[in-house]
């Protein structure tokens, strides 16, 4: 989570001055507000035509944020004010060595220096949890358990998917039932196909003709039934690595796969996929010392995803979306 890092994206969720008559908030997250400012400032850098179909992303986002740092006021993480106060001197330093005007930087992140300070101190928050979670028992079995998000491996898939719509729970299993049905016809095309190989061919070349006609007739299933734009290539995705492009259930699902088989439904935030993987490149075997930071990095994604999930199945949890 590096949001004091990348400040000018990290802050979004901080609240702007106050203002007169005060707007109602986007989101409340056990009573603490996510601003319609804060949501907006977010909004800034994508193309207007796009925001509302990102409106609900970037909230999801905040709402992630605050959980989180809910979380680790939750624990009683201390951090002393010498702490804050040494990282803040240090952010400004930073500025005016860069022979800008701090308070005209503020101005245009439009924060205060309080809301400043308290965002460093969530972040120098987060760091200690890490470290003291993050010990290298637990970290050289992440790395031995998934060698393949360290060792540049990566997958070329093809995907189908459904959006449930609407986004309630009849609505899920609507497009739960349509996923299974498309799966259903694919297996059913591609063992139709199959069966018309000649059994006499050489192994080569009937995997050859195997593959092609799993290939197609997923690719045929993707242009007709997916809600994703990548429909007009047959649902091909491209290539990518373990971690890093793919939402973690749709990435670990496809990296299981054999190519050219058909996955079960997966369910993501997007709704629910099949996917296809037509080409594994296995990377190169790394060494641990080597690249302790990055496996860090990737239990740190994973734990922050793990405290998210705990408190959003929580029952003293409370999260509003305002309209």
């Amino acid at each position: 989570m590096m949001r004091f890092a990348c400040l000018a994206a990290a802050l979004v969720a901080a609240p702007l001055y106050a203002q007169a008559p005060r707007p109602k908030p986007a989101a409340t997250v056990n009573g603490k507000e996510i601003t319609e400012v804060a949501v907006q400032r977010a909004l800034k850098p994508v193309a207007k035509e796009n925001r509302d179909k990102a409106r609900p992303e970037v909230i999801n986002f905040l709402v992630d944020n605050a959980l989180v740092d809910q979380y680790l006021e939750l624990l009683k993480i201390a951090v002393e004010p010498s702490e804050v106060e040494a990282q803040f001197a240090t952010f400004k330093k930073e500025i005016v060595d860069a022979k800008q005007d701090y308070a005209k930087i503020l101005e245009k992140m439009e924060i205060t220096e309080a809301e400043l300070k308290a965002e460093i101190l969530n972040q120098i928050r987060w760091e200690k949890f890490l470290a003291q979670q993050a010990t290298d028992e637990k970290l050289k079995k992440l790395f031995e358990s998934s060698p393949e998000i360290f060792d540049g491996s990566m997958v070329r898939a093809r995907h189908i998917l459904v959006t449930p719509e609407p986004s309630d729970e009849k609505g899920k299993a609507a497009a739960l039932k349509k996923i299974h049905e498309i799966k259903t016809a694919v297996d059913s095309a591609i063992a139709t196909a199959a069966a018309k190989v000649p059994a006499d061919s050489d192994s080569l070349t009937r995997q050859k003709q195997l593959n092609q006609i799993a290939n197609d007739a997923f690719s045929a299933a993707a242009r007709e039934h997916s809600s994703c734009p990548s429909k007009r290539d047959g649902g091909d995705l491209g290539e990518f690595p373990r971690m890093g492009m793919m939402v973690e259930p749709f990435a670990k699902a496809a990296f299981a796969l054999k190519p050219f088989q058909v996955s079960e439904p997966v369910a993501t935030p997007f709704g629910y996929h099949l996917i296809m993987v037509t080409n594994k490149k296995v990377g190169e075997p790394v060494k641990f010392d080597m690249i302790k930071g990055a496996v860090s990095e990737v239990y740190g994604a994973r734990l922050r995803e793990a405290i998210i999930e705990k408190m959003k199945s929580d029952a003293n949890t409370k999260i509003e979306v305002g309209k």
